[in-house]
């Protein structure tokens, strides 16, 4: 997990550099970061304390869609709350 982190966060600041459609600041890598640190202690609790394989995956597939939509929330706003950037 220490090296998916900075792999997945390495493709907005890869994108920086060849658009100005990607335009993130420190704060944005900061929760990003903060976010899949999350998710990947969340993805191993799962694995390591659900002894169905079919349930984990329903778990794991349900905690994958959670993370989703506070990641498309913070980004575009879907639902109007608080979180939604600007």
């Amino acid at each position: 997990m220490a090296m998916v982190i900075p792999t997945i966060l390495s493709i907005p600041l890869i994108a920086m550099r060849f658009t100005e459609e990607v335009n993130w600041g420190l704060m944005d890598f900061v929760v990003a970061g903060i976010l899949l640190f999350i998710l990947g202690i969340v993805m191993d609790n799962i694995h390591k304390r659900i002894p169905s394989k079919h349930q984990r995956i329903l778990w794991m597939i349900l905690a994958l869609f959670g993370f989703i939509l506070i990641w498309m929330e913070m980004a575009v706003g879907i639902f109007g709350t608080c979180l939604a950037g600007d």
